[in-house]
């Protein structure tokens, strides 16, 4: 098979087991190509720009967050799909992830299913979830999604929302957009009038709480 037609993974973890685990698998795959693998987000970089066409993501790395790494990617516009594998099933590490652009959220203390069948899983566009997280998820889940005064947000005013919730500043979200900083400040303006808050912490948390924050 041409190099080119093979699917190109990546894997950061800093588990030097739970790293080999996962390198084997993907090596042992016909179709598959391992990039490369790192430990921090330091030599994680480097691979990340080589658009990967699937990155295998732990969060707790010695040199930072990977949530930071799917953050900065999902602003550069990549075309990699990342699975988070970890640790923690807390919501303040879940939430953030999906939000970042996780495909998907798997607990390393449960039963991995086959590392093949995940990645083609995500290839296809789905989102592997352990149960654990799922019901999670479902427990966040608000029927009524209408804004305190009645008044919806707009489709945009949503992508800014979600922008903002991800660490974006106000600039930011206005290069992402491709918009000038003054109509940010607009819609973030809109936002906390409909959602009846005074500040960015207040309105992601109000958000968060009636389900207009989702993946």
């Amino acid at each position: 098979m041409a190099d080119e037609a093979l699917h190109r993974v990546v894997v950061i973890e800093d588990d030097v087991n739970t790293r080999r685990y996962l390198t084997e698998a993907v090596r042992a795959m016909d179709g598959f190509e391992l990039l490369g693998e790192a430990g921090c987000c330091a030599d994680a970089m480097p691979l990340l720009r080589q658009e990967p066409d699937v990155v295998l993501i732990d969060l707790g790395l010695p040199d930072g967050s990977g949530l930071d790494l799917i953050r900065k990617r999902f602003f550069q516009k990549t075309k990699s799909q990342f699975l988070v594998i970890t640790v923690f099933g807390d919501d303040a590490h879940m939430i953030p992830a999906l939000e970042a652009g996780a495909c998907g959220y798997l607990m390393k203390d449960s039963e991995l299913p086959d590392i093949r069948q995940l990645i083609l899983q995500v290839l296809a566009g789905g989102s592997p979830i352990s149960p654990m997280i799922a019901r999670k998820l479902l427990s966040r889940f608000r029927l009524n999604n209408d804004t305190p005064d009645g008044e919806p947000l707009t489709e945009r005013e949503f992508e800014v929302l979600n922008l903002m919730s991800r660490g974006f500043t106000s600039a930011e979200v206005a290069g992402h957009l491709a918009v000038s900083y003054h109509t940010i400040v607009t819609h973030v303006r809109n936002i906390y009038r409909k959602l009846e808050v005074s500040s960015r912490t207040e309105a992601i948390f109000e958000a968060t709480r009636m389900g207009l924050l989702k993946h």
